[in-house]
């Protein structure tokens, strides 16, 4: 039996990076429906320090997704709010396969908050090491 994934990345500021991230990769962040949200709280199903205010819309404090619009059964990517800063690298990183347009898109990045850490090739193939806005790496392929 085969399992579906989500990605899930911890960082300090779930919805800014989710839409860093979707404005990157070309997805969107999935909307949250904030009177629903401001319904379970008048209710008492949830606290009001649960949520905050993120471009006018009352939305989950703890987190924000995004999803491919070409892919609505593929997978998602989590991002999640800790406590703790990130201090060490990545076990895990996501490859964003850009093709020969690594040097522009890496261009493109560093102006919206990313550095390059690192340019590789192995074989074959080539690769731009980056960090976004929060340090959490990634690569061009």
């Amino acid at each position: 039996m085969a399992y579906d994934v989500q990605v899930t990345i911890d960082c300090a500021q779930p919805h800014e990076q989710a839409k860093w991230w979707a404005e990157t990769l070309g997805w969107q962040v999935e909307p949250t429906d904030g009177n629903f949200v401001r319904g379970l709280v008048e209710k008492g199903h949830a606290r009001e320090e649960d949520t905050v205010v993120f471009e006018g819309n009352l939305v989950w404090k703890i987190g924000a997704a995004i999803a491919n619009p070409d892919n609505p059964n593929g997978p998602r990517i989590l991002f999640q709010s800790v406590p703790e800063p990130k201090t060490v690298k990545n076990r895990q990183h996501l490859d964003v396969r850009v093709g020969d347009d690594r040097e522009a898109v890496a261009k493109k990045l560093g102006a919206r908050g990313a550095r390059i850490l690192h340019r590789g090739s192995q074989g074959p193939f080539d690769w731009i090491t980056m960090a976004d806005p929060e340090g959490n790496e990634f690569c061009l392929t």
